[in-house]
């Protein structure tokens, strides 16, 4: 089974995602902050990490320049609000983040991202 790990605040979106994520099969994992995402990146070997860019603590840029050093190939979706600064999702791609999720969005679309990025 594959591992999934989402870093959202946002109570509703992070339960909406992880409910249709376990009903595709993946093991998901959940974190509500930027501190306990870096957590799980550290502990879990996620074969996908979904984050939001703004999040308390560490912000989604953080999140990403660690998860690249601790693993460089592991494929990461940015979910963010179409307000938020175009930098912010340029610097994300720049750092290596494999697709961009503007909210809101389709829980169906989103999972089939998710499918297409584990199994590459």
């Amino acid at each position: 089974m594959k591992n999934v790990l989402i870093i959202e605040d946002d109570k509703l979106i992070s339960s909406l995602v992880q409910f249709k994520l376990k009903k595709e099969g993946y093991n998901v994992t959940m974190a509500e902050d930027g501190i306990s995402g870096i957590d799980a990146i550290n502990l879990l070997e996620a074969d996908l990490i979904i984050t939001d860019v703004m999040i308390p603590f560490k912000n989604g840029i953080e999140i990403i320049n660690h998860a690249r050093k601790v693993s460089p190939k592991v494929p990461i979706i940015v979910l963010s609000s179409l307000g938020e600064e175009e930098g912010t999702v340029m610097e994300a791609f720049n750092l290596g983040v494999s697709d961009f999720v503007p909210k809101p969005f389709n829980p169906n679309e989103l999972a089939v991202r998710v499918r297409r990025l584990i199994n590459n």
